[in-house]
């Protein structure tokens, strides 16, 4: 989906700086690719580039954990049961949301298998967003590992808004309209 509105958001005119983990996708030809392989890069060139552009969309989390400790050698089978601890990664939709020096419109994405649109509406209130799109990702029929999808959009305002099912990128079409027009007028209430 992100790769999906980078193209999106260049097809409308806007300059775009993609910030990606490891994928199987051709980058856009006139996006800025920025490159990650960890969640903490991913943390540090998020946060890097942030301040330098009016709309920062979040289109997925690298993780929500990563193991506590990593080995730089081959963990040998011993036959026994093994036991991985997990910590959390740095939340990098929630360090964005509670900046106090914030100047951009943070839009994040919430792929939700239950009470899609109630847990939606909650992470656009505690991260702080501008801008929530629900997916229910429930099914093997839209969301992640598909080409198709449905959104919810969430505004912090009250307001939402759907979009179908549909193809991706006509679904991303969508999305940049809606998260310049919602630009736009958050730009013309602090003239």
């Amino acid at each position: 989906m992100g790769y999906a509105i980078a193209e999106a958001a260049l097809a409308d005119g806007h300059h775009v700086t993609l910030i990606s983990g490891p994928v199987n996708l051709e980058a856009p030809r006139d996006a800025q690719l920025i490159s990650v392989l960890t969640s903490d890069e991913m943390f540090e060139a998020v946060h890097h580039h942030a301040d330098q552009v009016d709309i920062c969309v979040l289109c997925a989390a690298v993780a929500d954990y990563k193991p506590a400790n990593v080995s730089s050698t081959k963990t040998k089978k011993h036959g026994e049961k093994f036991s991985l601890e997990l910590i959390p990664t740095r939340d990098i939709l929630d360090s964005l949301g509670h900046r106090q020096d914030r100047q951009f419109l943070l839009v994040g994405f919430a792929a939700e298998t239950d009470h899609v649109e109630e847990n939606a509406a909650k992470k656009l209130r505690e991260k702080d967003c501008d801008i929530i799109v629900a997916n229910d990702v429930s099914g093997a029929n839209s969301g992640m590992e598909s080409d198709v999808n449905e959104v919810t959009i969430l505004f912090r305002n009250g307001e939402k808004e759907k979009i179908s099912r549909a193809p991706k990128r006509i679904i991303a079409r969508e999305l940049v309209k809606i998260f310049s027009k919602f630009a736009t007028k958050c730009l013309t209430k602090k003239m």
